[in-house]
């Protein structure tokens, strides 16, 4: 499936009332058959309903350290993804698959107002410096 529309002033309402929004990736065709939902899509699709009233940022989680030049070197991470290497990643054949549309995502998340978008594995959640740090200009 995919996402039509966020309220995000109903989610600004519940947070700004100390109410924490557990959102999961399922939405239906309106015709009472449920549909799974990309992850990645439903966060960006949220965090740009909410960047009209909050400053944003948007991290991916997974389970690798970040965009990786070589995907069996965790250490081979892409630390700054600018659209210019975006392009050169996908030309490389260095981004491909599931991490396209993670990156779709973060760029049209950025084009929509969220202020951050990192992509990073859940245990540098504690260091936002860490990860691949996605932006919209060189």
């Amino acid at each position: 499936g995919d996402v039509d529309r966020v309220d995000g002033g109903a989610l600004a309402a519940l947070i700004r009332s100390g109410v924490v929004p557990v959102i999961a990736p399922l939405t239906h065709d309106g015709m009472g058959n449920m549909l799974n939902t990309n992850a990645d899509t439903m966060a960006g699709e949220t965090a740009k309903g909410l960047a009209g009233y909050f400053d944003v940022s948007l991290v991916f989680c997974f389970e690798k350290a970040g965009v990786l030049r070589d995907e069996n070197d965790d250490e081979s991470v892409v630390a700054l993804i600018t659209p210019d290497i975006y392009k050169s990643l996908l030309a490389e054949g260095i981004v491909a698959g599931g991490m396209i549309p993670k990156l779709d995502n973060a760029f049209d998340a950025l084009a929509a107002g969220v202020g951050t978008v990192i992509i990073t594995k859940a245990e540098a959640l504690g260091d936002l410096s860490l990860g691949s740090h996605i932006v919209a200009n060189d």
